[in-house]
């Protein structure tokens, strides 16, 4: 049995699974895309965002 064949029974058969297989997908790829995102956008603006030079201009506690 080929992989088409295994989701097609697993997944898309019901369109209840087929759903819940699309709503989880779009929740991962929605958390992994902003996290890398995030990364990428730190790392190009490093050394000039307000968390990376904070210790020079807020008074210590």
């Amino acid at each position: 049995m080929s992989l088409v064949a295994k989701l097609y029974h697993n997944i898309a058969r019901r369109s209840s699974t087929y759903a819940l297989a699309i709503i989880t997908g779009a929740f991962f790829f929605e958390r992994g895309f902003d996290m890398a995102s995030e990364h990428l956008y730190d790392e190009i603006n490093k050394g000039k965002q307000w968390k990376d030079i904070k210790a020079k201009y807020a008074p210590a506690e």
